[in-house]
């Protein structure tokens, strides 16, 4: 059997998203499917992917709510929730009955009312901001960082063709959790490798340089960008002031869950 204790921190990648959590939150619910393979089953028996996590071919996105219900049998689900249905079909997966009754109460009403009204009525309800904000998805409350340098030329003629936001590196700074949870295989921890997960780190940076992307799976995780600061300076490409003009910034963008 597993022989990890109950407070040891795994990584998991369920469907390319990568998780960080405990053994006991695993095993919260017995005769789960989780709870059956992290109890009733060796390590060298469950599937990995090549960077050694625990690899579960299931919706990543979906198993953070999976997640959320294990630490604590409750579920606040985001406002104009519009996959209960694949929820529901992921907690009968991992074997979850009461999270998969809850589900198909919440979506059919016995009394046939109004769905809305049936959902506050549930333990499986949307949550206010003020709520999200304390009981959100995934690894619990945060915040990431998101900053970039990035140039741009504008010609004489400002009608010319311009270069916009030539994006060099995207970088991350935040908890080590939260960022492989929201960003996965696309965050290169190439220059802070070994910092443990409950730490902090400013060294990480995205393997792409399309900021869309980031703010993309950031919204996907619960995430609400609260601030964001720049600072900008202008020179010439050569010392003839009749050259083009060439900006250069730097932005930061903060997210909270």
């Amino acid at each position: 059997p597993f022989s990890a204790r109950a407070d040891a921190t795994l990584e998991l990648n369920v469907g390319g998203q990568v998780y960080v959590t405990r053994l006991e939150t695993l095993t919260a619910v017995p005769n789960s499917l989780l709870w059956v393979r992290f109890t009733q089953s060796s390590p060298s028996e469950l599937p990995k992917d090549r960077h050694g996590r625990f690899f579960f071919d299931r919706d990543g996105h979906l198993f953070r709510y999976i997640l959320d219900y294990l630490r604590d049998t409750e579920l606040f689900l985001p406002e104009f929730f519009k996959e209960r249905k694949r929820l529901q079909r992921e907690a009968d997966f991992f074997q979850l009955p009461e999270l998969a009754k809850r589900l198909a109460e919440a979506a059919y009403p016995e009394d046939g009312g109004d769905p809305e009204e049936a959902e506050l009525g549930s333990p499986v309800c949307s949550s206010t901001s003020s709520e999200r904000a304390l009981r959100s998805p995934g690894s619990g409350s945060g915040y990431i960082t998101i900053g970039y340098r990035g140039s741009y030329t504008i010609g004489r003629d400002i009608q010319a063709d311009a270069k916009f936001r030539r994006v060099a590196r995207i970088t991350v700074c935040s908890k080590i959790s939260l960022a492989k949870e929201v960003f996965g295989e696309t965050l290169n921890e190439s220059r802070d490798p070994d910092r443990p997960p409950d730490k902090y780190t400013a060294r990480y940076y995205l393997k792409y340089n399309f900021l869309e992307q980031a703010f993309d799976r950031l919204a996907e995780a619960g995430f609400h960008m609260v601030a964001c600061n720049s600072t900008g300076t202008c020179s010439y490409g050569s010392n003839d002031p009749g050259e083009d003009k060439l900006w250069t910034s730097y932005t930061e963008y903060v997210f909270c869950r």
